[in-house]
């Protein structure tokens, strides 16, 4: 049966209004690094912590772009005549609803900023980008259909994103269109969809404005607008929030109870991705009592598939509830709110709900249709950016299995990463002894996330030796002579740790990962 995809609504903004605006922005250096160059580092740094007076101060004097930069990014109140002079007649701004008047002048009425690879106006890019959302305030966000900007979600999936050219991408839940625009730069067939018509006329206006013209935008559920194609990428932000089977916001509740969406989808995704395809999304799983949230998580992941899940923080219930209604704007001793927050938190008394998760998950279709690997951990410390990552996480998986048995990786020549450290740590001595004693000792990744493995001294003493001189069985030859233990036993204890080493990174293969290209070039 054909699909026949839903009208698409009018753009939040006319689109010859678009082009008009960006060549403007063009003109004036209303970008990212303009913004920067302007403000400074000091009052650049004040503006991405909300911080208003220094940018304003940095502002004065600067003429149509400080006018641009206190009316779009500041929240300010700028004199007709300034506006205009900016951006010519500002009726038609006013009529199109991006400009209100006040008594004293004009103010912004959606929230349209500058932002590029790097981030938003916060950052350097080298992409001209513009991102057209509703203005984030506390009544805005009161909006059932209130659509947010460029935000921490965004930016975090944005920059995890597994950045390899390939033919289609599908942003799924696009919202404003912020990780459209970032798989304009290495996906040829762009598809952006969302259920809430609000969201798909700012997104037009979001592509109109970046001058991303080839993306097609589509209306509808979850996977149901492309229930008959497959995409190399598939990225979404969805509405994860675990809940009531309620909708109070159409951009973070998905009408399902608890985490039952999240776990729906990623039944559905192998569908719609091409063999090899990969989809990334941002996500959050109950932890209930009585049952182990890794198994519980792994347990949707469909055979055939890798999946690589990060929980990045986990919250109680009360934190829970209290972030989100805050996130809505809501005043919390309000009768409304206090309301609400009893019925969720009775919800999650009857479900058994200890506590909450959040993080990534990164999901890989097999080409050979065999039982994948899936791995469910805790992301430690302060990772930044995590699409290196998730990319080097895919290869290292693709090697480990073509390296399954005993024999073949032991026959392998591998390298310890160049940003591999090793932690030795002490803990005071016990009785007279005033000094310290060995406690242990770690290996650790200093790029990225900071895996941390226990090492002891064997263990230590082979990733020293890993250099790409020896084969790993020669290494572990001379380990047993060295540590006086029985080369059969030393493999068995070594190999599933050597293993993890590789899937962290830690461990390199001599030879490199040499990953299969995604691109496909044409369709048959």
């Amino acid at each position: 049966m054909d699909v026949v995809p839903e009208r698409l609504p009018p753009p939040a903004l006319p689109l010859d209004l678009c082009q008009w605006l960006r060549g403007r922005f063009l003109h004036l250096d209303f970008t990212t690094g303009g913004v920067r160059a302007l403000l400074g580092d000091e009052a650049h740094s004040a503006l991405s912590r909300g911080e208003p007076e220094a940018p304003t101060r940095a502002t004065r004097g600067a003429g149509e772009l400080g006018t641009l930069v206190r009316l779009f990014l500041l929240g300010g109140t700028e004199p007709e005549s300034d506006v205009e002079g900016a951006l010519g007649k500002v009726d038609r701004y006013v009529a199109a609803g991006l400009l209100s008047r006040a008594d004293d002048g004009l103010r912004a009425a959606l929230d349209l900023r500058p932002y590029g690879e790097g981030g938003d106006a916060n950052e350097l890019a080298d992409a001209d980008w513009y991102v057209l959302s509703d203005l984030d305030t506390p009544a805005s966000r009161q909006d059932r259909d209130h659509v947010t900007g460029v935000g921490g979600a965004s930016l975090t999936l944005a920059a995890s994103m597994v950045r390899r050219p390939v033919l289609g991408t599908l942003d799924l839940g696009t919202g404003c269109g912020v990780q459209t625009l970032h798989a304009s730069r290495f996906s040829t067939v762009l598809v952006a969809t969302d259920v809430a018509d609000r969201a798909l006329a700012m997104a037009r206006s979001t592509f109109a404005l970046s001058d991303v013209h080839t993306a097609e935008l589509l209306k509808g559920p979850w996977l149901e607008p492309v229930s008959d194609r497959e995409f190399d990428n598939i990225v979404s932000n969805p509405p994860f929030v675990p809940g009531p089977p309620r909708v109070d916001y159409v951009y973070r509740d998905s009408g399902r109870a608890g985490d039952e969406a999240i776990a729906a989808l990623l039944a559905d995704l192998p569908g719609r991705l091409m063999p090899g395809g990969v989809a990334q999304l941002l996500g959050s799983w109950l932890h209930v009592l009585g049952e182990d949230w890794p198994d519980r998580v792994a347990g949707w992941i469909p055979r055939g598939c890798d999946a690589w899940i990060l929980q990045r923080e986990v919250t109680d219930p009360a934190m829970h509830v209290g972030v989100w209604q805050r996130d809505a704007g809501l005043d919390l001793s309000s009768p409304d709110a206090r309301a609400q927050a009893a019925a969720w938190l009775d919800w999650m008394e009857g479900e058994r709900v200890e506590g909450v998760g959040f993080g990534f998950l990164l999901l890989r279709k097999r080409k050979d249709g065999r039982e994948g690997t899936v791995v469910v951990e805790d992301l430690p410390g302060d990772h930044g950016g995590l699409g290196e990552e998730m990319t080097g996480w895919l290869d290292r998986v693709d090697w480990l299995q073509e390296h399954t048995s005993d024999e073949a990786l032991l026959g392998t020549r591998l390298n310890l990463a160049p940003t591999a450290v090793l932690e030795q740590y002490s803990v005071p001595a016990s009785g007279d002894d005033r000094g310290w004693a060995d406690a242990g000792s770690a290996v650790v990744r200093a790029d990225g996330p900071r895996w941390r493995h226990e090492v002891d001294a064997p263990a230590a003493a082979l990733l020293a030796g890993c250099r790409g001189e020896l084969p790993l069985e020669e290494l572990l030859t001379l380990l047993s002579f060295a540590h006086d233990r029985p080369i059969d036993e030393l493999v068995r204890a070594t190999l599933p740790a050597v293993r993890e080493f590789v899937r962290h990174g830690v461990l390199l293969p001599v030879d490199g990962w040499a990953p299969v290209p995604r691109w496909r070039g044409q369709r048959s």
